[in-house]
């Protein structure tokens, strides 16, 4: 079965999942939304067995998935612990799951816009050293798709995500691709909560930012593509801690 990104769970929700996946979905939530803090003990392997109605087989292959992702930590005659978040693999795309299904703050949303800038500029000036004219023909039509005025918030950001992905893919670097997940996160975010899709005249604005990434590109203009990613970044981030500003009281 293929495993759903974070933005079409967003939108559709679950798919249908086994017993492991349920296991390890539940628990990770619980986990990530305080029920089990930071040094707390999971209960032991009869109650989960109970709670969930699962083998005991199927409990450990899944304390066993959770451990791999950095959440807890199996210790003898003492019972499986809660790490510290900093052991947490933020890089993972089911914990980044988790985190929005129990609620994400500004911080969170923040510190995710911080490390796209780590990375998605220079990703973009290595696409303009390295893509082909197939790929930034591509990365083109990408773009000019984001201007569509018929876009809901959602088919705006599995688009944006799409441009996104076409230029980490342009850049050849395999390292790049592996943290796609946090891009998809941070556009999720934006889906989430202050897309632009409302406003016809954003949309076009957005389209032609993203545009002018593509057009430094095709310039192999290796700085100016990373400013205009840059921009990108950095006005998404806006948009959201405005609307976020809002919503307070």
């Amino acid at each position: 079965m293929r495993k759903k990104g974070l933005l079409e769970t967003m939108m559709n929700g679950p798919v249908a999942r086994t017993s492991h996946s349920q296991v390890v979905g539940e628990l990770g939530r619980a986990i990530v939304a305080g029920e089990f803090p930071v040094g707390a003990t999971l209960p032991g392997d009869a109650d989960l067995e109970a709670r969930f109605g699962v083998s005991r087989t199927v409990l450990r292959e899944a304390m066993k998935t959770l451990a791999a992702k950095g959440l807890v930590v199996p210790r003898a005659r003492i019972g499986t612990r809660v790490t510290a978040k900093t052991q947490w693999n933020l890089f993972d795309s089911d914990i980044l799951t988790w985190h929005f299904a129990v609620g994400v703050d500004e911080q969170f949303l923040v510190h995710l816009s911080e490390i796209r800038l780590g990375f998605e500029p220079q990703a973009a000036a290595l696409a303009a050293r390295h893509a082909s004219e197939a790929d930034i023909n591509q990365m083109m039509l990408l773009a000019v798709a984001m201007g569509d005025p018929a876009h809901t918030p959602e088919t705006l950001a599995l688009a944006d995500l799409r441009f996104h992905l076409s230029v980490i893919d342009a850049a050849r670097n395999p390292f790049m691709r592996t943290v796609g997940s946090l891009i998809e996160a941070a556009l999720a975010g934006i889906f989430k909560l202050s897309s632009p899709a409302a406003d016809h005249i954003k949309i076009g604005d957005v389209a032609a930012s993203h545009m002018r990434i593509v057009e430094e590109i095709r310039r192999r203009d290796e700085d100016g593509a990373r400013r205009a990613m840059e921009t990108v970044i950095r006005v998404g981030r806006s948009r959201l801690t405005d609307t976020l500003a809002q919503k307070r009281p």
